[in-house]
């Protein structure tokens, strides 16, 4: 148990200090990286997992169920299980492509599939906003110039 104190520990030390010698060093200066844009990306992943983590909850309360490891549910499945259980599956499903753990049956199948495409398009809308306020940088640097001249 210890240990896995110190690793979890250790891994928040690594992340923090990753994080701070990405901001502090020259070359993310010169990116094109952005707060806002990160801060954003962040909001929607959370959001869309909150969603539809209560869109799997709804179901499993209408008898659309969640299968853990391929086998039914008891029936004495409590509601804080079924709330853990959908916001779980919520998230490995936009994260990942999943882990096979739990499986949706019945709507729960096309839910599913809409989320993983979701959590497959929101990283490449987000790329391609870097790329736009890039080349928006670069236009403004040439509009600079050309007045400068």
């Amino acid at each position: 148990m210890a240990v896995a104190i110190v690793a979890v520990i250790m891994m928040f030390v690594l992340i923090i200090v990753s994080v701070f010698s990405f901001i502090t060093s020259k070359i993310y200066q010169r990116s094109y990286f952005s707060y806002q844009i990160f801060a954003s990306l962040l909001l929607v992943y959370i959001m869309v997992l909150i969603g539809f983590g209560f869109i799997y909850f709804w179901l499993s309360l209408h008898d659309v169920l969640l299968i853990e490891f391929s086998k039914p549910p008891e029936k004495g499945l409590n509601r804080i299980e079924a709330f853990a259980h959908s916001f779980y599956f919520s998230g490995v499903t936009l994260m990942t492509v999943g882990y096979g753990d739990i499986t949706p049956i019945g709507w729960g199948r096309i839910i599913a599939l809409i989320e993983a495409l979701i959590g497959y398009i929101l990283p490449a809308a987000f790329i391609f906003k870097i790329g736009q306020q890039k080349a928006y940088v670069q236009g403004n640097k040439k509009v600079t110039n050309a007045q400068d001249e």
